[in-house]
């Protein structure tokens, strides 16, 4: 173990538990590893003048209901422990300045890595300190404040989120989503689009970039997004409670509501955490041949909950759900003819989503660093949606009955984890375990005129895939380690051509079996600087799908990536200081998939070709003085798609879709940290470059290519804060997204432009 540091020298400030190890571990040079997300919500006293690493913990520890168990081989591991009145824990004081990073664990690399020993390209989304005074939104409205994060706007529940430019599709269909998304240990989606959850009650929302084939297998592709919810506190009971009002200029007014409850049921042994909220976006979007305005609104509705037993003998067992309904009324796209804001058709065009969750935990810990996970889960979404498909010719003019087309997606998934690990203080790691995944996922349509409707084909594909893997971390040096890892896959898509879901009858898909590698490096340059080194591969399955032409099915082929990438990752060492990241990388993408849509308007899926993609990124954050704070962020990316689509297109059109050149971000902030109000200002401002709507000229319809600013003021009165927000300062009129209605997509006039200029005004309490 390092040497730790001189008697009586160790002095650390007032914070929070979890940032306190961490600034204790560097101080002294020893390993203090936990796990429990539960510590960000203990507050600690200032440590003055502790003789030694024990001193100084028994002091972090007292009444806190955690206790330092001292493991084998030197270091500690911080874990609940059983006292009999624990310290109650009061939200740390909002602050634009942080105290210093602590050692922070990687919990999605499932080793529990420290974040300066991981050898990759890792983001830590966290929009809301720049802007805290906003609801929390979706991973596509995060997507608007993190660079290497692009996403469709069709609306939450409808967009697909894509990381640092591995983007196969504008549009939703049948292929697995090229980003993983999980909440806790347990997968949220397998295709189609990004669920919309709404980010409530978070404790931190990792993104894995690159292709995880190792450790996440099929489907992570582009990379992984980790939400980890805020653990039940088994010792006291907590609430939260936020409120506010949206007014937009001269459109709908918007409102949100969310609280938090958590509950110790028997105390150090069983607790209850419960969530819900519910958010009105009001419309801006007006339609002059309905003669109706704000035609775009939508509400939300969801909970969560979850119960953590602690049965002793360090075995944890925790069982969650989560519910959420999304309502839009109308699509939120425009057309150019009738300005930013408006558009034509005979009908609205709903959008219904459900989303179910839950899952299962059970894992224990033990003194040698061994752990054991068992995650299962259940994940099952309907979506309904309309569109209006009467023909029109280019200047708007109906050219025939009124047409309405109707889709319904239902899916299912199922998926069983377990996996043994073991982090030990030399720096040494490994994890081994395997992954059993079902998901079912169906498709059905109709067309419907005056007086009849018709079914058209749709899809059901059943995929099964069992899966080993492990990956292993050596520390060769103090300084230098190595990352070794492998996945063995089988996976294999059943699909049945059908207007109606049928439970049998399934054709039999290919079958999939595949090694995914892994080889990574980190050099540790200094205590807060490091260089890494990532090979990393990822596939995808092939399936049945809806082909080009009224009830024609077609197979579509598996696609695999492999993606190399060399980085650099600076910590900051104090409360003041810089902390900064960067990376460049290059992806070679074959066979990509991609859901498609024809000239007509019908769906179809097909793969495209391969695409070769480089990128350079970088991240900045920088205190120099306590109370300011400075943010930044850009990725430089280009594609090149090379296939039957492209190779028949003009040079310039040879494109992945939604992947600007070019997109960054900046952000100012200061606090005032002495005065009892805590007052704090704010301000930010993001580019997003020109993309397109897929490869090829058919969809090479500009999007992007404009920057917006917003701001925000936040003051605390006692327990509350109250907040004020204003997003889109300049009223940009830009065009997010060129797609609402595939029927009218030949036309090349639609786009979905920015929410118009607007303020929100909230306030929020805890106690």
């Amino acid at each position: 173990m390092p040497a730790l540091a001189q008697r009586g020298t160790i002095t650390l400030p007032a914070t929070t538990l979890d940032l306190a190890i961490g600034q204790l571990a560097r101080q002294t040079g020893a390993d203090i590893v936990s796990t429990d997300p539960g510590l960000r919500a203990i507050r600690t006293p200032a440590v003055r003048g502790a003789r030694d690493l024990a001193a100084a913990l028994r002091q972090l520890l007292k009444n806190s209901g955690y206790r330092a168990r001292r493991l084998t081989g030197g270091g500690y591991r911080i874990e609940l422990g059983s006292i009999p009145r624990a310290r109650k824990p009061t939200p740390a004081p909002p602050s634009v300045a942080p105290p210093p990073d602590p050692d922070i664990v990687v919990t999605a690399s499932k080793q529990r890595i420290t974040l300066l020993r991981y050898p990759g390209s890792l983001t830590q989304v966290a929009d809301r300190n720049a802007l805290p005074g906003t609801a929390a939104g979706t991973l596509s409205d995060a997507a608007h404040q993190v660079p290497i994060l692009q996403s469709t706007q069709l609306g939450a529940g409808r967009n697909k989120v894509f990381i640092r430019g591995i983007a196969d599709s504008s549009f939703n269909g049948s292929t697995q989503a090229p980003t993983s998304v999980y909440l806790d240990d347990v997968q949220l989606n397998y295709s189609g689009p990004d669920s919309g959850l709404r980010l409530y009650d978070m404790a931190s929302v990792e993104v894995l970039e690159g292709p995880q084939g190792t450790l996440y297998g099929s489907g992570a592709i582009g990379g992984v997004i980790r939400l980890t919810s805020n653990a039940v506190n088994l010792h006291d009971v907590a609430t939260a409670a936020t409120a506010g009002v949206t007014a937009t200029g001269g459109a709908e007014p918007g409102y949100d509501l969310a609280g938090m409850l958590n509950l110790p049921l028997l105390q150090d042994t069983a607790g209850v955490r419960l969530v819900g909220y519910h958010i009105r976006d009001g419309g801006y979007l007006r339609d002059p041949d309905r003669n109706l305005r704000d035609v775009n609104r939508s509400n939300t509705s969801g909970v969560r909950a979850a119960v953590r037993v602690a049965p002793g003998e360090d075995w944890q067992v925790e069982a969650s759900g989560a519910g959420q309904w999304i309502d839009a009324a109308d699509g939120q796209y425009a057309e150019r003819l009738e300005g930013a804001l408006a558009r034509r058709t005979l009908l609205a065009q709903p959008f219904g989503n459900r989303l179910l969750f839950s899952r299962l935990v059970v894992g224990k810990d033990w003194d040698n660093g061994l752990r054991f996970v068992s995650a299962s889960g259940v994940t099952g979404y309907e979506t309904h949606e309309i569109f209006d498909a009467t023909p029109r010719s280019a200047r708007g003019a109906v050219l025939g009955p009124r047409t309405i087309y109707r889709a319904n997606h239902d899916k299912e998934l199922l998926s069983q984890e377990a996996r043994l690990s073991r982090s030990l203080p030399n720096g040494n790691s490994w994890v081994a375990g395997f992954t059993l995944v079902s998901d079912r996922d169906v498709l059905t349509r109709s067309l419907a005129q005056p007086g009849r409707e018709v079914s058209i084909v749709g899809v059901t594909n059943v995929t099964n895939a069992v899966s080993g893997f492990g990956e292993a971390t050596f520390a060769l040096t103090p300084k230098l380690s190595v990352t070794i890892g492998g996945r063995y896959s089988s996976a294999r898509t059943d699909g049945d051509p059908s207007a109606q879901a049928r439970p049998s009858n399934f054709v039999k898909g290919r079958l999939t079996q595949r090694l995914d590698p892994t080889f990574a490096a980190s050099w540790r340059l200094a205590s807060d600087l490091a260089l890494f080194a990532r090979f990393q591969s990822g596939y995808r399955t092939g399936g049945l799908a809806v082909a080009p032409g009224i009830g024609r099915v077609a197979d579509y082929k598996s696609d695999a990536i492999t993606v190399v990438e060399t980085g650099v990752r600076k910590l900051r060492r104090g409360a003041t200081g810089l902390a900064a990241s960067g990376s460049v990388s290059a992806a070679w993408w074959e066979n990509v998939q991609a859901d498609l849509i024809t000239r007509l308007g019908q769906p179809y899926t097909a793969n495209i070709g391969n695409a070769k993609i480089v990128t350079l990124e970088g991240n900045l954050d920088w205190v120099p003085v306590r109370g300011l704070r400075a943010q930044g962020a850009f990725l430089f990316t280009d594609n090149h798609v090379k296939g039957p689509i492209a190779d028949l297109s003009r040079r310039n059109n040879r494109r992945l879709p939604e992947t600007p050149p070019f997109a960054a971000h900046a952000g100012l902030s200061y606090a005032w940290e002495a005065s009892s109000a805590q007052p704090r200002i704010g301000l930010s401002a993001d580019y997003t470059g020109r993309s397109v709507l897929g490869t090829g000229d058919f969809l090479d319809v500009s999007q992007g290519r404009y920057w917006t600013a917003d701001a925000f003021a936040a003051l605390r009165i006692g327990e509350a804060e109250l907040s004020v927000t204003l997003s889109n300062l300049t009223d940009r009129r830009a065009n997010q997204f060129a797609f609402g209605n595939p029927f009218s997509l030949g036309l090349r006039d639609q786009l979905t432009p920015l929410r118009p200029r607007n303020v929100r005004i909230g306030i929020t309490t805890g106690w």
